[in-house]
């Protein structure tokens, strides 16, 4: 890349989020020069790639004046290409082209990218050379409109100082070559969307190149190849590698992946189609009433369209048949890739190229297996034999060496031994046995539970498995999802749920279905639809069978379950059982059924053993009549039970822990006898609107630790006065009752003053005198949810400090002009959110503990005064505080905090300001965002787009110079979201976050060195976005060792934008210089020698925005 850096090319602060583009790039160039040979391999170039071009010659025809299409055609693109040949000076259409590019460029944003072909870029910026001699003829020419000469000259004084690309310096001249680079610079700049590949994408380069030289031999029209192979051997992380690489060349891209388990689904065809047409032709939402209208409407919309499209795990023909159909239902040029197991498949289908996913080689193995086992690219010292021997045993299978390696990276080296010679009974050859070395490793009953997990409950909450696995085989569950967990067999999520491998899955069901000789009647585990047909219909079950899952929607006779005597575990989905439920089986420890078509269930269903009793969506309207003994069962879920009208006689279930009853409409009575359920711990009545009491025998649920009853519309007058005698509770919710916080029958009455009178341990009155003792019955609460229950001024002064153990508390939608002054002694008080309190004034003398305050359209507030010496990273959300003046004790704060936003606080003083800047700025690591912003002339390295690429200084041991930190700043821009006024109360209830992503490369091989990121918030009214973050170098030297160049990409996810594109990036290296160097004189484009000038400089640049979010980090 060439590039000047004497005059700053980001001078403008206009936007082009709200531009309506016509091309991609506009081509400005002399014909004369290159017409027919580099402009128009460089436009043929720029449209096999897909980027659409405007070439003036091809598309209007030359006037004497530049015409007023050209001018449109210019102000459509969002990329003005300029190649600066050696006679474009000489001519008048050329330089108005550019004067008219650089005015784009300032109003509305658009990207110049120079090329200097034939020519040098002072030439251009100083009008020297072949431009000298042109500009004499101009101004002899131009005699009197000398303007217009001077505009010319300073169109080319611009352009010449930008980042561009250089023939004499690019690709030794190659002109393919460096028409390939600024093809690929200008795809970069146009954004993207690559997937995620893989944690270590050891050896996917080289298949990549496989698969597109496959593609260069498919068909011209539309080309389909296939990559098949074994499972776990990488074959959608390949495919996600070639889909980075090539989408951006199309019109339209799409990855469809999991095809086979979402065609399994109900309606999964449907869901996949209107995935597809999103994909490609988003934003619309697309509805497919049916497969068969899905088909006509993917070749309608598509076939004129050059699309890429991966279909990922294919397994059945007609899966591509809704899918693709013929060729002719995409237009000429896409390319669409088959992923599946089964090769004969991709036969079927006529694909123009199959590629074979193979094993990795002998040192990609190593590389790979070193990585999970040492989190390096080579074996720890005194490993290496035991390595290679482990990858000797792999076969270069990539999910086999990341299992092995996980499970070693724990082991001492007599473990490893051990495990090694253990490992050689099992044949090399045989893929499926390599894959059950963790599985083997296990005990009896973790192996069973893996088992388990993988026919019944991939997906499923690890609460809930681990009751049934508890009661299954009497052990500790904690300790066997540790243990497989720690042998990557199964992961659990951010909302704790249980998930597997689908290679390990199948790897499960393979290891049951040897175990019965291919008889599914003496399967242990019976999942497949097929199967439980079979062994239903023609009564094939034996006692071996102890799970089976029933999708199948038809009736069964329970005759059919009569030598199941060990079924243990029972999964029906809408299907229906008729005869005497008797004949079931005695030993059920979870009963799942899915869309239950009776009423209730009979007499003679023999339940003792259940542990679990899942059903929800039936028609139940009682579950069983009278009293039912079930001592065993912890979980009752009846959810969204729309018949249900009355709760079961929970006289019985002694041992219930968990009862669900979310959103069923016509429940009107809890049974009375929900008191004698002394281990319950939570109760969910969420979404009951017409449950209109509780019984006051709640007050007898010792154990209860979690009560739900968030409504938007609940039909609950008032609860019992029992209610006080909920000891141990430690999460109470009674958000969203800001619909009936008064009723017609006391209109002065707020809920939160009748919620009062059962709070109160007197329990005599409901007056407010009676509110400051109101809380001491709940001292084990760790998360109160207060919000909307209509306290006032008055009721502020309840006192919340008998709260010892309160983390989480919510004070949000109120009137009240203080806070209850005993907040400040609830010394466990980490998250505190008192949002849209419009009569809130300050905020102060709260516990030294809260690490999050969130204070969201609080309108009235001027001070807060927030504790922020806390070594975590203490958290503020500000958002919509207009009369905010400053938060207090934060310019002078500790190492870590984060404003999280602060959108619409207009009324900070300019001195609060500037101090807050500073101290912000002071940091090591810190991330600002702004409203708007420019990059400053000072930064040492500037340009275009969302890629940017800049030489490293050589830094030498011996003069002391060290490369301290990097300063990155990023400008995007996108069309604003809505006012304010047009956002809706629960859509600004949320915080929406945006993620920044910089990756940094070397930028000789693509080695990737390390990636930084930040969770931010932007303004939503703006359409322009600065990202700066400051990212500490010290440590990294040895990474660096020996990079010369580095690029850096940058994107970035907008949380609810649909239109994001970054626009500008700059770099600025900070040096820590050596003391003989201390007193020389500093250059401003030198500016990171000297930290004070940074701060300074920096701190007058960030002065002239709005920052809507910021965080310090040391």
């Amino acid at each position: 890349m060439a590039s000047t850096d004497s005059e700053s090319p980001f001078s403008s602060s206009s936007s082009s989020s709200g531009h309506r583009w016509n091309y991609d790039v506009f081509l400005s160039f002399r014909g004369e020069d290159t017409r027919k040979n580099f402009t128009d391999h460089l436009y043929t170039a720029l449209g096999n790639a897909g980027i659409h071009t405007f070439r003036d010659d091809n598309e209007l025809p030359r006037g004497e004046e530049i015409s007023p299409q050209l001018l449109k055609a210019i102000e459509g693109s969002r990329i003005s290409i300029v190649v600066f040949s050696k006679h474009y000076a000489s001519s008048r259409w050329c330089l108005d082209e550019l004067v008219k590019i650089i005015e784009c460029r300032q109003k509305i944003g658009q990207v110049v990218l120079p090329i200097f072909y034939d020519t040098e870029p002072s030439d251009v910026r100083k009008q020297t050379g072949s431009y000298a001699k042109a500009f004499d003829e101009h101004e002899e020419r131009f005699k009197e409109e000398m303007e217009k000469v001077n505009k010319w000259r300073g169109a080319l004084a611009q352009a010449g100082n930008l980042s561009g690309f250089g023939l004499n310096n690019e690709a030794n001249g190659y002109e393919a070559e460096f028409i390939k680079r600024i093809v690929s610079d200008v795809a970069c700049k146009l954004g993207n969307k690559t997937l995620h590949v893989a944690k270590h994408p050891v050896g996917i380069y080289s298949r990549v190149q496989c698969i597109i030289s496959l593609l260069k031999g498919a068909k011209p029209d539309v080309g389909i190849v296939g990559i098949h192979g074994i499972a776990g051997i990488g074959k959608t992380t390949i495919a996600k590698a070639v889909f980075n690489k090539l989408y951006f060349g199309f019109e339209g891209s799409s990855f469809l992946s999991d095809v086979k388990e979402i065609s399994d689904k109900p309606n999964g065809l449907v869901e996949l189609q209107e995935r597809l047409l999103h994909d490609i032709l988003k934003p619309r939402v697309w509805k497919v009433s049916n497969v068969y209208e899905g088909m006509n409407l993917i070749k309608e919309r598509l076939h004129r369209k050059k699309i890429l499209v991966v279909f990922d795990d294919v397994d059945k023909r007609e899966q591509l048949e809704a899918l693709m159909g013929e060729r002719c239902w995409f237009g000429a040029g896409s390319i669409i890739i088959v992923v599946t197991k089964n090769k004969h498949l991709l036969t079927e289908v006529g694909v123009d190229g199959m590629y074979h996913a193979k094993e990795l080689d002998r040192d990609q193995s190593l590389e790979l297996f070193s990585l999970h086992a040492f989190r390096e690219t080579h074996p720890a010292k005194d490993y290496e034999e035991l390595s290679e021997k482990v990858v000797d045993y792999c076969k270069g299978l990539p999910l086999a060496l990341q299992i092995l390696g996980s499970h070693l990276s724990i082991r001492d080296k007599a473990g490893w031994e051990i495990d090694i010679a253990h490992w050689r009974n099992i044949p090399h050859d045989d893929i499926q046995g390599k894959l059950r070395v963790s599985f083997d490793a296990l005990n009896v009953d973790t192996s069973e539970i893996f088992l388990d997990i993988a026919c019944y409950f991939v997906g499923g909450d690890k609460e809930y498995v681990a009751d049934i696995v508890g009661a299954r085989y009497d052990c500790h569950p904690e300790v066997a999802f540790r243990t497989l967990i720690g042998r990557s067999l199964i992961t659990i999520d951010t909302w704790n749920s249980l998930w597997m491998h689908d290679t390990l899955r199948k790897m499960g069901r393979e290891i049951i279905r040897q175990r019965s000789r291919n008889h599914p009647g003496n399967c242990s585990r019976i999942v497949l639809p097929k199967d439980a047909y079979n062994v239903l219909s023609k009564e094939l079950g034996t006692d071996a069978v102890e799970g089976l899952a029933l999708d199948v929607q038809e009736s069964y006779s329970t005759k059919s379950f009569t030598k199941m005597r060990r079924l243990k575990l029972l999964q029906i989905n809408r299907a229906n059982l008729v005869g005497s439920y008797s004949l079931l089986p005695k030993e059920l420890i979870w009963l799942c059924w899915s869309g239950c078509p009776l009423k209730s269930l009979p007499s003679d269903f023999h339940l003792n053993d259940l542990v679990i009793l899942d059903m929800q969506e039936s028609n139940v309207r009682k579950l069983w009549k009278g009293t039912k003994i079930l001592n065993k069962l912890k979980i009752l879920n009846l959810s969204f039970s729309k018949y249900l009208a009355k709760t079961p006689n929970f006289r019985g279930l002694s041992s219930l822990e968990r009862l669900i009853l979310t959103k069923c409409p016509s429940l009107v009575e809890v049974h009375q006898s929900i008191g004698n359920l002394k281990s319950l711990v939570l109760l969910s009545l969420d979404y009951c609107r017409s449950l209109k009491t509780l019984p006051e025998s709640m007050g007898n649920l010792k154990s209860l630790q979690t009560l739900n009853l968030f409504t938007n519309g609940t039909a609950i007058k008032q609860l019992p006065a029992s209610a006080r005698f909920l000891k141990k509770l430690t999460k109470l919710s009674f958000g969203g009752y800001n619909k009936v916080f008064y009723s017609t029958d006391l209109p002065s009455k707020s809920w939160f003053s009748r919620f009062s009178s059962w709070l109160s341990p007197q329990s005599c009155s409901s007056s407010i005198d009676m509110l400051p003792a109101s809380f001491i019955s709940f001292s084990s609460l760790k998360e109160l949810n207060l919000s909307y229950s209509g306290l006032s001024e008055a009721t502020s002064s309840i006192d919340l400090g008998s709260l010892c153990f309160l983390e989480n508390l919510n004070l949000s939608g109120h009137e009240f002009f203080n806070l209850p002054s005993s907040i400040s002694r609830l010394s466990k008080l980490q998250f505190l959110t008192v949002e849209r309190c419009s009569n809130l004034l300050s905020i102060s003398e709260l516990p030294s503990s809260v690490l999050f305050l969130s204070i969201n359209d609080c309108t009235s507030i001027e001070r807060v005064s927030a504790p922020l010496q806390h070594e975590r990273l203490p958290l503020l959300d500000v958002k919509g505080c207009g009369n905010l003046i400053e938060i207090q004790g934060i310019e002078c704060a500790g190492n870590n905090w984060s404003i999280l936003n602060l959108n619409d606080c207009n009324n900070l003083s300019e001195n609060y300001k500037m101090s807050f800047i500073q101290g912000l700025c002071r940091g090591k690591h810190y991330d600002i965002c702004l409203a708007g912003g420019e990059i400053p002339e000072w930064f040492s390295h500037r340009g275009e787009g969302s890629s940017l690429s800049f030489r490293l200084p050589s830094v030498s041991v011996a003069d002391g110079n060290k490369l301290q930190a990097l300063l990155l700043w990023v400008v995007s821009a996108s069309s604003a979201l809505k006012t304010t006024n047009e956002a809706t109360d629960q859509e600004t209830s949320f915080l929406q976050f945006d993620m920044c992503v910089a990756t940094f490369k070397n930028k000789s091989n693509g080695i990737e060195l390390f990636e930084t990121m930040a969770a931010v918030t932007f303004d939503r009214n703006s359409t322009k976005h600065s990202w700066i973050q400051r990212i500490s170098l010290i440590g990294s030297e040895e990474s660096l060792q020996g990079v010369e160049e580095l690029e850096v990409n940058v994107k970035i996810s907008f949380y609810d934008v649909p239109i994001c594109r970054v626009e500008k990036c700059g770099a600025h290296l900070i040096m820590e210089k050596n003391k003989a160097d201390s007193d020389q004189e500093i250059d401003i484009d030198a500016l990171g020698s000297d930290d004070q000038l940074l701060e300074s400089s920096l701190t007058r640049e960030l002065q002239k925005w709005k920052i809507t979010c910021c965080s310090k980090f040391g």
